[in-house]
């Protein structure tokens, strides 16, 4: 039986020491976000962490358009070459250039509650 899987926590700890880790299910080798303690499809709970390359392919996106003086930004899935699918938002170009099938590069950034991934264009 392999160690208990603490899906946020350890999630957490991964990003804390600067590795973007996702969960694998060891029979069928299937990736999933979010994080959680059996894969979604077969409810496995034979789980591995497993470094993710970082790359990805914007699946969707939307500009969010907060009351001034705050700026807009957007919010995006990411299809990883993993096969997960996470959301998050990609920095750098103007949220509104942001765009469906654009190639992207994940990074750990540091936000006020802590560690995040975010992407960057490839």
């Amino acid at each position: 039986m392999s160690q208990e899987i603490r899906p946020e926590a350890d999630f957490q700890a991964h990003l804390a020491q600067g590795r973007f880790m996702i969960l694998r299910a060891k029979g069928s080798g299937r990736c999933f976000w979010p994080p959680r303690v059996a894969e979604p499809r077969t409810g496995d709970r034979d789980l591995e962490w497993v470094e993710a390359s970082g790359e990805g392919v914007v699946y969707s996106t939307t500009v969010m358009r907060p009351r001034p003086p705050a700026a807009p930004y957007n919010v995006a899935l990411i299809d990883l070459a993993e096969g997960a699918r996470m959301m998050s938002r990609v920095e750098g170009p103007a949220p509104e250039e942001v765009a469906i099938g654009m190639k992207v590069s994940a990074r750990i950034a540091q936000s006020e509650d802590g560690p995040l991934v975010v992407f960057d264009p490839a």
